[in-house]
């Protein structure tokens, strides 16, 4: 990376997710560039417990608050929770800006009529225990014990380099649940919203997630964690349903009230592509990012 920046000579290096950050920042060090560091989600180090990550947490917060504080070193995070972490670390407020996500193409991602029954969820994400895959199931088990005919289609696949991506076996059982379908990566993610009726992702943590952005975007109603980051765009009441963290009670609730109620799924809907509309394009995203890049770079033109 040092041999990268040396030859390349940017004046301006946007690190993004805890890895790259670590690594960037160190291969600037004693360069002209200015590092802009995301940190998006906080990652594994901030919110598994395994005891290699506790050992490794404390080593990891020292060499971020130094490196986050250097001269020429701004740090970016999606909501205001995130911000917080990173003052708790000791990183100087003033180095911290916030912009939510990286923004979602309204052009590309439309409003979509609902499909035709049975009524069904879909989940995207990453297969790994923190996006709270095994919760949603335990659920969807919960609602087929009420006799509730709906589907739930999986789109994702594990992360090796996670120490919780779920393992292979277990994902391959899923496929012989009823009513359950593993589908894989998804490239059309526009397409998986034009089958589905329901967003879910009962997430541990996020820093804004695209999926439910991507959901919002399709006038798909919205079931979240009250986690950081899924409450940016999940609102009570509004565009969906918050419930309490691994929760499989108020998560199948959650779920049966709108599988339910195909008024109050509209409602949501469209609410939710106003919001994205407003808030979280990809346009307004990407002007905000130019702007703060100017700023970092002292220019104002």
């Amino acid at each position: 990376m040092r041999k990268l920046y040396c030859g390349l000579k940017p004046d301006l290096a946007h690190h993004v997710a805890l890895p790259a950050t670590v690594v960037g920042s160190l291969a600037a060090i004693g360069l002209p560039v200015v590092c802009l560091n995301a940190m998006t989600g906080l990652g594994t180090m901030f919110i598994n417990d395994t005891a290699k990550v506790r050992m490794a947490r404390p080593v990891v917060r020292l060499a971020l608050r130094r490196l986050l504080n250097r001269p020429r070193a701004a740090v970016l995070v999606q909501n205001l929770d995130d911000r917080a972490v990173m003052e708790r670390l000791g990183v100087n407020g003033e180095r911290i800006a916030v912009i939510p996500g990286s923004g979602v193409d309204i052009d590309a991602m439309m409003p979509l009529p609902e499909p035709a029954d049975p009524v069904t969820l879909a989940f995207v994400g990453r297969l790994v225990e923190s996006k709270g895959i095994r919760t949603l199931l335990a659920a969807h088990d919960r609602l087929g014990q009420r006799d509730r005919d709906i589907r739930l289609l999986i789109a994702g696949l594990p992360d090796p380099a996670n120490p919780t991506s779920i393992p292979p076996r277990e994902i391959e059982a899923w496929s012989r649940r009823p009513n359950v379908k593993v589908l894989g990566f998804v490239e059309d993610i526009a397409a998986l919203w034009a089958r589905a009726h329901i967003a879910v992702l009962p997430s541990y943590r996020e820093g804004l997630p695209l999926s439910l952005l991507e959901a919002a975007a399709c006038g798909r109603p919205l079931v979240a964690t009250d986690v950081p980051g899924c409450r940016e765009i999940a609102c009570p009441g509004v565009n969906g349903f918050l419930v309490p963290l691994d929760d499989t009670e108020a998560l199948a609730d959650a779920i049966d009230r709108l599988a339910l109620d195909p008024k109050l799924r509209r409602k949501f809907g469209k609410a939710g592509r106003e919001l994205v509309e407003l808030k979280f394009s990809s346009q307004r995203i990407g002007r905000d990012v130019v702007s703060l890049y100017r700023r970092l770079l002292g220019r104002t033109d």
